[in-house]
């Protein structure tokens, strides 16, 4: 086997038969690990780099199989519910194999590129019809540079269309290295001003839009915007034109832009992280609201469409 095979990294997610995150239908990997922290963040367990416990409250029957098992008193029952102290879970996973509603389940697992890329393989002959390949997400990808370069270099050797979806929130150096190998930047614009981008986001967006314009003008890799709409957050009017004169004038109208409705999947994660969900509070757009958006940044000469 060779070596690049051997690298490992840390996944929670290889997904199907998808079709959106790039052309035709695709195979994404989701890596864990991200160093943004947005509020709305649909995939909650990819922020972090260890093993998570899952845990789905509508499952359990409140046997109480998990509170005895468990070795570090992290599982017990309260108000005739199951709860879970995170600060104790060592995710060892007794509880998982003894609950048999399977309400619990551990998330992410340590792989090797070459393993992640024979799943990617069994789906060649949909990407040949479709124009599609393989989106490595996450997470940050870039936070795993090795292992999604690896990744990224095994399938463009077996000449699978490769895409990255990212934050643009890495050092240049390892953006460079890395996009040699791709045919496609999925890149997502949160957010124009800086300060509000760190309120969101937990970092400044200056890196990230710095990266965007290198990325582009630098390298010359194809390159879509990719801008997540949450009411309330950076829906606003002054906002949508600030993104739609960014992309146009130090990307190019060559660049396309989609925009991605909010939706709710991240909170009932969150319920299966048993996390709180704190001060956040929106609700998916209306197609109005979306359609106005859309507009707004085609006055910019911009190709523009909803969802990914």
């Amino acid at each position: 086997m060779e070596e690049i095979e051997l690298v490992k990294g840390f996944i929670f997610n290889v997904q199907h038969y998808c079709i959106h995150d790039g052309p035709g239908i695709r195979t994404n990997v989701f890596l864990k690990g991200c160093p943004l922290r947005c509020l709305w963040c649909q995939n909650p367990e990819s922020q972090s780099t260890r093993k998570q416990l899952f845990f789905l409250s509508e499952n359990c029957s409140t046997c109480g199989r998990c509170v005895s098992i468990c070795p570090n008193q992290a599982v017990i029952i309260q108000g005739n519910k199951i709860k879970t102290n995170r600060l104790l879970c060592k995710t060892c996973g007794q509880c998982v194999d003894v609950c048999s509603r399977e309400a619990r389940s551990i998330v992410g697992e340590y792989i090797t590129a070459g393993e992640v890329f024979r799943k990617i393989e069994q789906d060649k002959i949909f990407y040949q019809g479709s124009g599609g390949g393989v989106t490595i997400s996450g997470g940050e990808p870039f936070a795993q540079p090795e292992f999604t370069k690896s990744i990224i270099k095994l399938c463009r050797d077996a000449q699978i269309h490769t895409a990255i979806e990212t934050s643009g929130y890495a050092r240049w150096e390892v953006i460079q290295e890395i996009l040699q190998y791709v045919d496609l930047v999925l890149y997502d614009i949160k957010h124009m001003k800086s300060s509000d981008h760190k309120q969101l986001t937990g970092v400044y967006n200056e890196l990230i839009l710095e990266n965007a314009k290198k990325i582009h003008h630098d390298l010359k890799v194809p390159l879509i915007a990719r801008v997540p709409i949450i009411p309330g957050y950076n829906d606003s009017l002054e906002n949508i034109r600030e993104t739609g004169e960014f992309v146009s004038s130090q990307l190019g109208k060559s660049v396309k832009v989609h925009l991605l409705p909010f939706h709710r999947l991240g909170e009932s994660k969150n319920e299966r992280l048993e996390c709180r969900a704190g001060s956040f509070d929106s609700s998916p757009p209306s197609e109005v609201h979306m359609d106005k958006l859309k507009k707004i940044i085609e006055t910019f000469g911009l190709n523009v469409q909803i969802g990914g």
